[in-house]
C-alpha cells in the first residue's frame, strides 16, 4: 500500500510565537555582532570609536534586558538575574567611564574610575549565577558537585597561571594595587567560568534554565577570552582599543541579551528530558576536560620552557587529590547503590513470588474456570475451581479432549470457535453454551476463548468459563415481569401489543385478526366499598374465567385496573370472535365469592377486527389501531348499558373525535364567557314559598347552541376541567345572591351548589370557598354544598377532615341523589350532613303501591331521625307533592313549581313568590 505524505508544517507555523520573536532577535544580534567584528577586524579608522560605543551600548541593553527579565520573574530567579544585570550594567559604567577618560584626558590609567566598574560585574555576576535555582539533589550529589567545581576550578587556575598571571606577577606594575587589579580580571574570569561550569553540571541539559544559564556562560568565556588576551597584549604592550581583542566582550554581551530575551519554557514542558537526568553524559565528564586540559597545557608548557612552578606542583597536587577524592566517593557510592540494588532485587524477588502465590489462588478460588487447551481442545491446564463450579476434578479433564465431555451441539459450536481465533494471536470470541454438570444438571456457561498460542508463559488457548444459570434464570424472570401482569400473570399490554402485531406478520391470505377489549361494570364501587385487597381477588378470578372462556391458542391480557383484552385468529367472516365475546359476557354474569360474600360485576366487550380496519399501513400502526377501535367499541357497548359487547364501526372513531373537539371547546369556554347558570326554586313544603335555590350550569355554545349538563359534565369530571368550573360556578351563585339580596333589600336567598368528588380531591377546596366568601360577602349560612354519596366512600377520612372544615365554617352539607348509592347510616352518622336530597327515581311513581314509595317514606323518616332537613327532587305532579307532604318531606323541587331559569326570571320569581303562587303556576 502507497504511503501517504501529508506537506510539511513550516518552521515558523510549529514554532511558538515567543520562540519566533526571539529567533528574529538572535539574527539581528548575530547581524550586528557579525558587522562589529567586521569592522575591528579590518583595522578601519573609526574602529577605535566604533569599539568604545558599541560596547557601552551592548553593555547598557544587555543590563537592562537582564532586569526586565527579572521583573517577569519570582523568588530565586528574579534575585539571579537582577544580580547578572546589575554586574553587566556595572561593566558598562565603567566602560563608560574609560570612554570619557580617553576622551578627554588622552589616556585609561590602571588603575582608575573604570576599573570599580569592570570589577562590579566579577562580583555581582557571580553572584547572580550562585543565586540561580538548581534541582535538588542528595547530600553524596552535592559532595560530588563541589568535587567537581574545584576540580574545574583548579584546572582553570593553573592554565591562567601558565598564560597570565605568572606574566603579571613578574611584570609587575607601576604599583602594588596596579598589579592586584590586573591579577583580578583573569582570576575573576576563573572564578566566574568556574560558576557557570559548575552550575551548567547542575542542570544536567534538564532543567527550565539551561539554555539561558549556557548563552550567559557562552558569554561569560567570551568575556574570559577578551580578558585573557586583553592581559596578555598588555604584557607584551600590544593592547590597543579597538582591535579584535574587544570582539569577545561585544560578543559576550550580546550572548547575555540573548539569554535575557529567550522566553521561558513552560513548566512540565519536555517532562521526558526531566526525568532523565542522570543520563546526559555532560555533568560526569566535565570536570576530567577541565583537568585534562590543564594536565596537557602543563605538560606543554614545561616542554617549551623546561621551567618548573612551585604553583604548577601545587596545583597538580591538588588536582590529584581532588581526583581521588572523588573517585573514593564514586566508589561509596557505587557500593550504596550496589546494596541497594541488591535489597530491590531481592524485595522484586520476594513481590514476584508473592503475586505468584497470589495470582495462583485468585484462579484457583475464582467463580470462573480457567482451562487452557490446544487447537484440538486437548486440556493443557485445568483450575481446581471446575470442581466447585461444575463438578468435575481437575485431573479427571487434564489431559482429555473438552470436547468429548460436553453436549455433541456445544461441542460442535466450541470446536468452531476454537478453530475461528486460533489463526489470529491475541484474538478473542465470547459464546453461550449449555454444560452438563458432574450430576447431569444442565448449565448455561459464558466462555471467553483468547489465542494465546504465541505466548511461551501459556502456550496455548485460555478458556474463562463462567457458569451463568442464574443470571439467565433472573434475565427470562425480569422478561417475564416485564411482558406480564403482576398480579393475574396474564400478558401486559407491551407483550399483548407483540402479539398482535405478529399476528398481523403471519397472518394468512383468508385470515383475520380480532381484538377484544374488556372493561368490567361496578368495579370502582366494589374497591371503593369493599378495598382494593378485594378488588385484588376479583381481578384474579375475572382472569381465570377469561383463561376458560377463549380458544387454545388465543392471549389473553390485562391491561390495568378492569381493564383486559384478548387476542383471537379466525378466518374470515366466521364468528369466533363474537363467540367468544359472548362467552365472556355470559361468564360475568356469574357472581363472584368474595371474603364469604357474592359480588355480581358485569363486562363492556368491544371487538375490533382486522377485516374492517380499511388501510394496512404496517403492523406496528396496524397493531395500535386494531386495539385503539376496540376500546371506542367497548364504551359503545357500555354506553348501551353494560353487560353486552359491541363490533367497532368507524362512526364510532368521528364520535371520540367529536367528544376531543367538545373538550377542547370546553376549555376556551370560561375564558370565553360562554357559561350560564339556571336557578332551579327550592320549596318549603309547608307553605310553598321559595326559601332558596339550586345553581345549574348551562354552556351556552356558539355554534351547537344549548348544550345539556349531561354531555359536558361528565366530560368535565373526567378531564378535570370540572375543579375550574365548579369555582366559577361557586362564585357566581354567591353573586348573584348577593346581588338579589341589595334588590329585595332582604337576607341573601339560600343557595345550593353542587361540588364534585374532584373537587374534595383538592386539599385547597376549604380555602376556596372561603375566598369566595369573602369576596362575595355572602354569608356563610346562606351557602350548601350539594354532593354525591361517592364522596362520603372514597378517601374517608380525608373528605371528612374536609367536610368538618367546611361545617366549621358555618355552611350546609347536603346529601344529593341519595338512595342511589352504597352509603351506611354508619356514614351518615360520623359526616356533619344537613339535608338528604330524595333521587328523582324515587319520586316519579309516587302514588303508586310500589317499593320507591316505601323508600322515599324510608328516606324522610330517616332524615327525620338523625336530625336532618329532607329535600324531594323531580317533582312534576301534583301527587306527588301531596305524599311527599303526608310523608313529612320538609323541601321540594321539581318542574312542577319551575323548571331551571336564567338569573332575571329567577329574581322575579323570588320577589313573585308567596304562598300559594307556585302551586298556581
Amino acid at each position: 500500500m502507497a504511503a501517504t505524505t501529508q506537506p510539511p508544517v513550516p518552521a515558523d507555523r510549529r514554532m511558538p510565537p515567543g520562540l519566533r520573536r526571539w529567533a528574529r532577535l538572535c539574527v539581528a544580534v548575530a547581524v550586528i555582532a557579525a558587522g562589529f567584528g567586521l569592522v575591528l577586524s579590518t583595522g578601519l579608522g573609526a574602529a577605535k570609536t566604533i569599539s568604545n560605543l558599541g560596547l557601552c551600548a551592548a553593555a547598557i541593553t544587555a543590563a537592562v534586558a537582564c532586569l526586565l527579565r527579572a521583573t517577569t520573574l519570582r523568588g530565586r530567579l528574579r534575585l539571579g538575574w537582577a544580580l547578572i544585570g546589575f554586574g553587566v550594567l556595572s561593566w558598562g559604567v565603567g566602560q563608560v567611564t574609560a570612554v570619557w577618560l580617553e576622551t578627554f584626558t588622552g589616556s585609561v590609567p590602571l588603575p582608575s574610575q573604570a576599573d570599580i566598574g569592570y570589577l562590579g560585574m566579577v562580583v555581582l555576576a557571580p553572584a547572580g549565577l550562585l543565586m540561580l535555582p538548581v534541582p535538588s539533589q542528595s547530600l553524596a550529589n552535592r559532595a560530588r558537585s563541589v568535587l567537581d567545581g574545584l576540580m574545574v576550578a583548579a584546572s582553570l587556575m593553573l592554565m591562567a597561571w601558565i598564560f597570565v598571571v605568572r606574566g603579571l606577577i613578574e611584570a609587575g606594575g607601576d604599583s602594588t594595587l596596579a598589579l592586584y587589579v590586573s591579577l583580578a580580571y583573569p582570576l575573576g574570569d576563573v572564578v566566574i567560568v568556574t560558576i557557570v561550569i559548575y552550575m551548567l553540571a547542575l542542570q544536567r541539559r534538564g532543567g527550565r534554565n539551561f539554555a539561558p544559564l549556557a548563552l550567559v556562560g557562552s558569554g561569560i568565556v567570551a568575556f574570559a577570552i577578551s580578558d585573557i588576551g586583553y592581559a596578555y597584549l598588555n604584557l607584551t604592550g600590544a593592547y590597543r582599543s579597538g582591535g579584535v581583542t574587544d570582539i569577545g566582550w561585544f560578543a559576550g554581551f550580546a550572548l547575555i541579551l540573548l539569554a535575557a530575551a529567550r522566553p521561558l519554557r513552560p513548566v512540565g514542558e519536555n517532562a521526558e528530558s526531566t526525568t532523565n537526568l542522570g543520563a546526559q553524559p555532560f555533568g560526569v565528564l566535565l570536570p576530567y576536560v577541565a583537568v585534562l586540559a590543564a594536565l596537557v597545557t602543563s605538560v606543554v608548557w614545561y616542554a617549551r620552557t623546561g621551567q618548573s612552578s612551585a604553583v604548577i606542583a601545587y596545583t597538580r597536587s591538588a588536582l590529584i587529590l581532588l581526583i581521588v577524592g572523588r573517585q573514593l566517593l564514586t566508589l561509596l557510592e557505587n557500593r550504596g547503590l550496589t546494596r541497594n540494588l541488591e535489597t530491590r532485587v531481592a524485595d522484586r524477588t520476594a513481590e514476584l513470588y508473592a503475586s505468584e502465590q497470589r495470582f495462583h489462588a485468585l484462579v484457583q478460588h475464582s467463580s470462573d474456570v480457567v482451562t487452557v487447551v490446544g487447537v484440538d481442545s486437548e486440556v493443557l491446564y485445568q483450575s481446581e475451581s471446575v470442581q466447585r463450579v461444575f463438578g468435575y476434578p481437575a485431573q479427571v479433564l487434564t489431559g482429555r479432549r473438552l470436547t468429548s465431555v460436553i453436549t455433541p451441539e456445544a461441542a460442535t459450536r466450541l470446536a468452531d470457535a476454537l478453530l475461528s481465533v486460533s489463526g489470529r494471536p491475541y484474538a478473542t470470541t465470547v459464546l453461550e453454551l449449555t454444560v452438563r454438570h458432574r450430576d447431569r444438571r444442565l448449565r448455561q456457561a459464558e466462555i471467553t476463548i483468547t489465542n494465546l498460542l504465541g505466548d511461551p508463559n501459556v502456550g496455548g488457548l485460555v478458556l474463562n468459563t463462567r457458569d451463568i444459570s442464574e443470571r439467565m434464570e433472573l434475565q427470562e424472570q425480569l422478561v417475564h415481569e416485564a411482558y406480564h401482569d403482576a398480579l393475574t400473570q396474564l400478558a401486559n399490554r407491551a407483550l399483548f401489543r407483540e402479539r398482535v402485531a405478529e399476528a398481523l406478520d403471519s397472518r394468512a391470505a383468508d385470515g383475520d385478526v380480532t381484538v377484544l377489549f374488556l372493561d368490567l361494570d361496578g368495579f370502582k364501587e366494589v374497591n371503593d366499598s369493599l378495598g382494593h385487597l378485594a378488588g385484588d381477588m376479583l381481578l384474579v378470578q375475572v382472569a381465570d374465567r377469561l383463561t376458560q372462556s377463549v380458544r387454545e391458542g388465543d392471549v389473553v391480557a390485562r391491561f390495568g385496573g378492569d381493564e383486559f383484552a384478548v387476542l383471537i385468529r379466525s378466518d374470515f367472516d366466521s364468528q369466533d370472535a363474537e363467540g367468544v365475546a359472548q362467552r365472556i359476557v355470559d361468564e360475568l354474569q356469574e357472581p363472584f365469592r368474595i371474603e364469604e360474600r357474592d359480588l355480581h360485576v358485569r363486562g363492556s366487550v368491544g371487538l375490533a377486527s382486522y377485516a374492517a380496519l380499511g388501510t394496512a399501513t404496517g403492523s406496528g400502526e396496524d397493531a395500535e389501531q386494531l386495539m385503539r377501535n376496540a376500546d371506542l367499541a367497548m364504551y359503545k357497548a357500555k354506553a348501551t348499558g353494560g353487560s353486552s359487547f359491541a363490533t367497532y364501526d368507524p362512526e364510532m372513531l368521528s364520535g371520540l373525535v367529536e367528544r376531543l373537539e367538545l373538550e377542547a371547546d370546553l376549555r376556551l369556554a370560561l375564558e370565553r364567557g360562554e357559561l350560564r347558570l339556571h336557578y332551579q326554586p327550592t320549596i318549603d313544603m309547608l307553605d310553598s314559598r321559595v326559601i332558596g335555590f339550586e345553581a345549574l350550569v348551562r354552556w351556552q355554545h356558539p355554534t351547537r347552541g344549548l348544550i345539556s349538563p349531561m354531555s359536558f359534565i361528565p366530560l368535565a369530571e373526567a378531564t378535570g376541567l370540572i375543579v375550574p368550573l365548579g369555582r366559577w360556578v361557586l362564585g357566581e351563585a354567591c353573586r348573584q345572591a348577593m346581588e338579589w339580596s341589595e334588590q329585595t333589600g332582604q337576607p341573601p336567598v339560600k343557595m345550593a351548589v353542587n361540588v364534585s368528588v374532584r373537587q374534595f380531591d383538592r386539599t385547597d377546596l376549604v380555602a376556596e370557598v372561603l375566598e369566595v366568601l369573602t369576596e362575595t360577602g355572602m354569608p356563610a349560612d346562606r351557602l350548601c354544598l350539594e354532593m354525591t354519596e361517592s364522596v362520603l366512600m372514597t378517601d374517608t377520612e380525608e373528605n371528612l377532615a374536609q367536610l368538618v372544615k367546611l361545617k366549621a365554617l358555618g355552611i350546609t352539607l347536603a346529601i344529593d341523589d341519595f338512595g342511589t348509592g352504597y352509603s351506611s347510616l354508619a356514614y351518615l352518622r360520623r359526616f356533619p350532613v344537613d339535608t338528604l336530597k330524595i333521587d328523582r327515581s324515587f319520586v316519579e311513581r309516587l302514588g303508586e303501591q310500589t317499593d320507591d314509595t316505601a323508600l322515599a317514606s324510608t328516606i324522610v323518616q330517616l332524615g327525620q331521625s338523625l336530625g336532618m332537613s329532607t329535600v324531594a327532587e323531580g317533582i312534576e305532579e301534583y301527587g306527588q307533592l301531596a305524599a311527599l307532604r303526608a310523608m313529612g318531606c320538609t323541601f321540594a323541587q321539581g318542574f312542577y313549581f319551575s323548571r331551571p331559569v336564567p338569573a332575571a326570571d329567577a329574581g322575579r320569581l323570588l320577589l313573585d313568590s308567596s304562598p300559594s303562587v307556585l302551586e298556581k303556576r
